[in-house]
């Protein structure tokens, strides 16, 4: 009987834990600019020429007798981890807070394109996004050889995700009209989206800047 409690208890627990990738944006509960959510895609043009700067890390330097390779996709840093994770089973925490600082960047400028916020993307301010990571443990936390295979572990998320984001974009024109005729993005739509973008984000968290062993939920509720 005491082991039945215990079973529950511990189960209990880890339906409670959150997951290591948290994701949530402000809404706005206010009028939104009508003139910047109607020619977003212009306006938001300096900073997505800014944070392709920043995300192209993935850069050849070829000399006579040296070349240099940096990260992985799109600026976070995907190979280096892996392998201290395999080898050394170590991940050094200024790559976890560069892939942290990034990620947050993205989003920002994201949820800007988005229509979520009508405040222009800052570089180093939160705003009204917040993500957080939780910094791992390797030697306690992380099994060193499945970084190896989480990005083929996690393909069942890619096909829900690619209708999931499909529907995203719709979502978001769906709003465009809302807030040109409202000045408000409408509540569902709002958090549909973010929904979305968190399983998005738990999915990289997991198998591609492998922060976490812990399998991504099939959910779109926090």
């Amino acid at each position: 009987m005491a082991h039945k409690h215990a079973h529950v208890i511990i189960f209990i627990e880890t339906m409670s834990t959150k997951y290591p990738v948290t994701y949530s944006v402000d809404y706005p509960d206010r009028s939104l600019n009508r003139l910047t959510t109607f020619f977003r895609i212009f306006i938001a043009l300096p900073i997505l020429i800014l944070l392709g700067t920043v995300t192209q890390l993935a850069v050849s330097q070829h000399g006579a007798h040296s070349s240099t390779v940096l990260a992985g996709s799109g600026g976070l840093l995907y190979l280096g981890p892996l392998l201290m994770i395999l080898f050394r089973q170590k991940y050094p925490r200024w790559w976890f807070d560069w892939n942290l600082e990034l990620l947050r960047f993205i989003n920002r400028v994201g949820v800007y394109m988005l229509l979520m916020d009508d405040h222009y993307p800052s570089t180093d301010e939160d705003q009204a996004v917040h993500l957080n990571m939780t910094y791992p443990n390797v030697k306690t936390e992380l099994n060193r050889w499945l970084p190896l295979i989480k990005w083929f572990l996690a393909i069942p998320h890619y096909f829900v995700l690619f209708f999931l984001d499909i529907a995203a974009v719709i979502v978001t024109i769906i709003a465009w009209f809302a807030i040109i005729f409202t000045g408000h993005y409408p509540r569902s739509l709002f958090d549909f989206v973010i929904n979305v973008i968190r399983w998005n984000l738990r999915v990289v968290g997991y198998a591609f800047i492998l922060i976490t062993d812990i399998y991504p939920p099939f959910q779109l509720e926090d």
